[in-house]
């Protein structure tokens, strides 16, 4: 079964009904082809996108509540020192600046555990990133 990294903007998407991507995120992590990971980055990220006023507002505790359902399938990844070397060798190798390095460390926790394929909505996030395979959501 092919090893799959959910990024956060399917989690986030999997909740909004009235999202264009709402069906598209509910396959990704219903339709059992794969074997689903996301990171403990990508959960904190989630949660800041779902309890902040300019996202959806929602308590921490139904964040939470949320957040546990919708994750109950995935295996949660966590920086490791594999992931720590492995970030600072693809900053030194793609250069990237400000907000993109957040997508860079979700790809060391990934790689250091042996996931590849990312499936997400933004795939400009992590284009060029050779290391990689999409999967578009």
């Amino acid at each position: 079964m092919t090893k799959v990294l959910v990024d956060t903007n399917v989690l986030i998407y999997a909740i909004d009904r009235k999202s264009a991507y709402y069906n598209d995120a509910r396959a990704v992590l219903e339709t059992g082809e794969y074997e689903l990971y996301t990171t403990s980055k990508n959960l904190t990220e989630f949660l800041v996108v779902a309890t902040k006023s300019s996202g959806y507002g929602l308590s921490t505790d139904i964040a939470i509540d949320i957040l546990e359902k919708l994750t109950a399938g995935l295996s949660v990844l966590y920086p490791n020192e594999i992931s720590s070397t492995l970030l600072s060798e693809l900053i030194r190798s793609y250069r990237p600046i400000g907000a993109k390095i957040h997508d860079f460390e979700i790809v060391a926790i990934g790689l250091a555990h042996g996931v590849i394929n990312v499936a997400t909505f933004n795939t400009k996030d992590f284009a060029g990133i050779k290391e990689l395979s999409l999967i578009k959501a």
